[in-house]
């Protein structure tokens, strides 16, 4: 009888034990519905006050970077990024970016841009702080004359 209880409680401890490990490590990296709902703060930010908004996402505050979710905006009329979490491709036109593979992931995001409705767009980045791109997804929508989107990494 005293064997039931004290394995049960040495599996209890065990578990207790490797959990905070577990969520540690899954809580290094953004998930797809962190990412979404990122970008419907981003939507919400970008209607309220586009020019403040766009400072927070290049800035990554006022909540505007988590991990490695952070916001892309670009504009509508000529591409032009306004937000990026890459700094030296502020300005650049967004359709002219490929990944490593060749895909055109710059032209399908701004194809993407359409209020009111959230576009997938998959191709391969790297993460913030990284040089080997990897699998990402990027939910992406139009706000106004802005397109923005905010990807996730697989």
């Amino acid at each position: 009888m005293l064997r039931v209880p004290f394995i049960f409680a040495a599996a209890s401890a065990a578990v207790l034990t490797l959990s905070p490990m577990a969520v540690a490590q899954m809580a290094k990296f953004g998930t797809p519905a962190e990412a979404k709902a990122m970008l419907e703060k981003v939507v919400v930010a970008v209607k309220a006050d586009k020019a403040k908004a766009l400072a927070s996402f290049n800035a990554g505050t006022d909540g505007f970077k988590d991990r490695d979710l952070q916001p892309f905006c670009f504009n509508k009329s000529d591409g032009s990024l306004t937000a990026t979490t890459v700094p030296s491709n502020l300005g650049k036109d967004i359709r002219s970016l490929k990944d490593k593979t060749g895909k055109a992931f710059g032209e399908e995001n701004f194809k993407a841009a359409v209020d009111g409705k959230i576009t997938e767009v998959s191709y391969m980045f790297p993460r913030p702080g990284e040089t080997e791109p990897v699998a990402k997804v990027s939910y992406v929508t139009g706000v106004g004359d802005q397109g923005c989107g905010v990807g996730y990494y697989k």
